[in-house]
């Protein structure tokens, strides 16, 4: 590292923290892609869930340790002749830097997504609202159908009612009980 020796303090303690954090950033990547990263996010010990909202209770990992330095090293380099006061630099990099930490938590967050289990159970219709698709016959005398919403995606499911008047299509109707993968509704 001979090219540094001729640069400020402050611009080889950016340098200092960028190489190496660069090259583990990469490393610690590839391993990532690679299915490597030690079997767990940073994100799977509690789900993603914690007292703090969305935010995962794990701030303080090297992983975050990591985006962070590679934010805070990157930008001090990058704007060192362009922001003349150091202490402005200084602060710029390390928002810069608590940006990646965000960043990084929010990309992680919609990747945990795709792996939820959005499997269709029929349990999950109870308690919601529904439109009648065909039209339900009175008291269990038939079946009619309905088209309900479970997870973002639209189902069309049998069901019955126990009331004495029939349900006719485009109402809108409650799921209220579930019997032999029938449901039974209730008009609202």
């Amino acid at each position: 590292m001979n090219f540094l020796e001729n640069y400020e303090p402050l611009l080889k303690a950016f340098w200092y923290i960028a190489l190496p954090v660069s090259l583990f950033f990469g490393l610690q990547t590839i391993m990532t892609f690679a299915g490597l990263s030690g079997g767990e996010t940073d994100m799977d010990s509690n789900g993603g869930d914690s007292d703090f909202g969305d935010l995962p209770f794990e701030i303080f990992t090297l992983r975050n340790l990591i985006n962070f330095l590679l934010g805070f090293s990157w930008t001090g380099i990058s704007f060192y002749n362009s922001i003349e006061n150091k202490t402005v630099l200084i602060i710029v990099s390390v928002l810069v830097g608590i940006s990646f930490v965000t960043i990084f938590f929010f990309l992680i967050k919609q990747i945990l997504k795709l792996s939820e289990n959005n499997s269709f159970k029929i349990e999950n219709t109870l308690h919601k609202t529904a439109e009648v698709y065909l039209t339900i016959p009175e008291s269990k005398s038939g079946k009619g159908k309905i088209q309900i919403s479970v997870n973002g995606a639209f189902h069309e499911l049998d069901a019955i009612t126990l009331s004495t008047e029939k349900i006719p299509s485009n109402s809108a109707v409650k799921v209220v009980g579930i019997e032999n993968n029938l449901l039974i509704v209730e008009k609202i």
